[in-house]
């Protein structure tokens, strides 16, 4: 596989600014992936600083193997303050597809911040990095995503039933398509 690159130059509208994570952002993180929201859809989230600090080598091992890129979506002007995280998971070099995450935190959600950074984020897939398709995944029961999805251009392509393990148990996924010259 080919290394995954940072966009270059970094990708930024006048709502939001996606830039390679840094170690100074880990108490902003962790203190996000403790909102009782985020804990409610997500269950990969590091609590502890050892393990943010940890998963920030993991993610750059990733993408060094061509299978990931993690971004930290700021605000593009004045400090730079952390609202949330985009990725590009999953990347198939080969089929030319991957799959977007993204996640906010509390006082960043309702500014359209998600919307415009996995915009931004779907627009450098397809252009730069040639894919053919990406893919979007959430708990049926996680309405802002799917709108976010929605907004974007995504397709609801269908449900998977009992799809991954989550939190003790199993979960079903809602699943969404993007192809190149849909996005909105």
């Amino acid at each position: 596989m080919v290394e995954l690159p940072f966009p270059s130059p970094p990708l930024a509208d006048d709502v939001v600014l996606l830039r390679p994570w840094r170690e100074t952002d880990v108490p902003a993180q962790l203190e996000a992936f403790h909102d009782p929201v985020f804990q409610q859809f997500s269950d990969w989230a590091p609590l502890r600083e050892a393990e943010a600090r940890r998963q920030l080598v993991e993610q750059e091992a990733a993408r060094r193997r061509g299978v990931q890129v993690q971004l930290a979506i700021v605000e593009p002007h004045g400090h730079g303050v952390m609202l949330g995280g985009a990725s590009l998971n999953d990347v198939d070099q080969d089929q030319r597809r991957a799959a977007v995450g993204y996640w906010l935190a509390p006082e960043a959600r309702g500014r359209g911040a998600a919307t415009h950074a996995v915009r931004l984020f779907a627009r450098w897939a397809f252009a730069d990095l040639q894919l053919a398709r990406l893919e979007l995944t959430c708990g049926p029961d996680y309405q802002a995503s799917q709108r976010v999805a929605e907004r974007c251009g995504f397709t609801r392509e269908g449900l998977l039933r009992s799809h991954m393990r989550f939190k003790g148990g199993r979960r079903d996924t809602v699943v969404f398509g993007l192809l190149p010259g849909e996005l909105r």
